[in-house]
């Protein structure tokens, strides 16, 4: 999996492509832990190029949800393809994470 980080307006951008799963999702966990370490408090995530999600990498993006909720910062979703969308609204994180039709449509969410 490749993760593209970058900083825009004090927003940190994780922007994926390839796979989330058992294998890569530590990869995601580091760079999100790092950046939250550095006093970023406001992440997107970009599913734009994302082909899978496992659990695994669903266990990550709720680890970093709780852990900006505590600092009081937040996190948005965006650009998720049907099926990777369709695996957060089983998983019922749809009910409380912000998820964003696009990436412009997620920094009006922050």
């Amino acid at each position: 999996m490749e993760i593209i980080e970058q900083l825009q307006n004090e927003v940190c951008i994780f922007k994926l492509n390839g796979r989330l799963d058992s294998t890569t999702s530590h990869q995601l966990e580091e760079k999100i832990f790092v950046a939250i370490k550095n006093e970023s408090n406001q992440m997107i995530i970009d599913f734009e190029g994302l082909d899978y999600i496992s659990s695994a990498g669903l266990r990550v993006i709720l680890k970093a949800s709780k852990a900006l909720k505590r600092s009081e910062g937040s996190i948005v979703l965006c650009s998720m393809q049907d099926y990777v969308k369709e695996v957060f609204e089983i998983a019922g994180f749809d009910a409380f994470l912000p998820i964003a039709t696009k990436i412009n449509d997620a920094f009006e969410m922050l």
